[in-house]
């Protein structure tokens, strides 16, 4: 099994910036990408951003240029630096993860954690 467990989250201004972290313990050897998904009240859950073991990234458009996720192997950790935050970003951020080398609609995430609050207030 693999636990997943995010920190980071609370209530920031519009402009503003939060960096969430997700740390990953247990059969982490069956983990290749990490990532963030967010839902929103009465939305679906969405893929925000992932990254795989060797690094390749990939971001929800409505993010690029503003978000950045990273990864820190030796610290089995996932970084989500959330800069020029805006309301429509308010969500429960959800650290994911999977074997595959990327999330897709078809390639789910395996793993996931408890999800952190993030409101962005206008």
């Amino acid at each position: 099994q693999v636990q997943l467990v995010e920190s980071g989250g609370g209530l920031v201004q519009a402009g503003g910036s939060l960096r969430l972290a997700c740390v990953a313990s247990g059969n982490i050897v069956s983990i290749n990408v990490m990532g963030w998904y967010r839902q929103a009240p009465g939305k679906q859950r969405e893929l925000v951003a992932g990254i795989s073991k060797g690094g390749s990234t990939n971001y929800a458009d409505s993010v690029k240029g503003r978000f950045t996720i990273t990864r820190d192997n030796a610290k089995n950790t996932v970084y989500l630096q959330t800069n020029s935050l805006k309301p429509d970003d308010t969500a429960v951020y959800y650290c994911a993860g999977g074997p595959w080398p990327i999330f897709t609609t078809v390639l789910r995430p395996t793993y996931w954690g408890q999800g952190t609050q993030v409101t962005v207030s206008s």
